[in-house]
């Protein structure tokens, strides 16, 4: 029954009444299967549009072109742009930008599965957040149980990891990075739906992708994925010959990546204001395991 999944697949999120147990399932599903589509539309576009941070924003601008063009055509309520929203949104993009960086410097120095590691350490992390500064109660004795499995299998990982023999703690002090930044995003964003009084649901979405914009362009520059793109579509007369024509298919799957993307904006905040931050953390750490094992098959 719907008691039995909400128990498997979070931690001690409230809310009695078939109504609210359906929202909350539908959140998370809404969530999952965006959060997995884009993962796996993401993988397909950079094989022939190889730059991760101008892929993002343009889903980041496509999102807004389509909260307005909803906006003006269907009256889309929308929450107008204030300073007083902007800031405390602009402090989790500040966490999502570190995020980001955090884990490009863990993968340049560590492997995927370290990386994965310690994203599925998050919860652990955030249940201690939500406790202390979101008003939650501490896990039960069966989800501390959970959680314990999760950092057993953190720790018998690092005890065969060859750079943590031959490194030390040091080896993981970016994945740590990582790991702290995250958490704190995850709980940030709960505070936010919380404190901060916006009126509908394409709010946060707005925010967030709106803001978002200015760390993906600064990620572009420094990743020269300006020029690299420059150089490889729009050579000049004396290199013509070197050019790469951008494909339909990279055109479709970029198009669906920015439905995606706009999904997951949607789903995601619908997802957070349901449930708890450690029980949207831990639902994160399932759809990216999920995601990879259907890679894998």
């Amino acid at each position: 029954n719907i008691e039995r999944i909400e128990s498997f697949i979070h931690i001690g999120f409230g809310g009695t009444g078939g109504t609210m147990n359906t929202e909350i399932v539908l959140s998370i599903a809404a969530y999952s299967v965006c959060s997995g589509s884009l993962l796996l539309l993401n993988k397909m576009t950079l094989h022939h549009l190889p730059y991760p941070s101008l892929v993002t924003l343009v889903q980041l601008v496509a999102t807004l072109v389509i909260i307005y063009g909803m906006h003006l055509t269907i009256a889309l309520p929308l929450d107008p742009l204030k300073w007083k929203y902007i800031v405390p949104y602009s402090y989790y993009i500040v966490a999502f930008a570190l995020g980001v960086y955090c884990n490009m410097k863990s993968l340049s120095q560590s492997n995927v599965e370290t990386v994965i590691v310690f994203k599925a350490l998050s919860p652990c992390v955030v249940a201690f957040l939500d406790a202390l500064f979101l008003g939650r109660e501490y896990p039960e004795r069966r989800s501390w149980g959970a959680l314990a499995v999760i950092v057993l299998g953190a720790v018998g990982y690092a005890s065969q990891d060859s750079k943590f023999q031959s490194q030390g703690y040091s080896a993981y002090a970016w994945p740590f990075a990582y790991l702290i930044t995250i958490s704190f995003e995850m709980a940030y964003g709960k505070s936010l739906l919380k404190s901060v009084d916006l009126k509908t649901q394409s709010g946060p979405v707005l925010y967030v992708n709106l803001l978002g914009i200015i760390p993906m362009l600064m990620f572009a520059a420094l990743g020269n994925e300006f020029q690299t793109f420059s150089s490889d579509h729009f050579s000049t007369q004396t290199a013509a010959e070197n050019a790469k024509p951008i494909t339909s298919s990279a055109c479709i799957l970029l198009f669906l990546g920015c439905l995606a993307g706009t999904g997951i904006g949607y789903s995601s905040w619908w997802c957070r204001g349901k449930i708890s931050a450690t029980s949207f953390s831990l639902v994160g750490v399932m759809n990216k395991c999920l995601t990879i094992l259907l890679n894998i098959l």
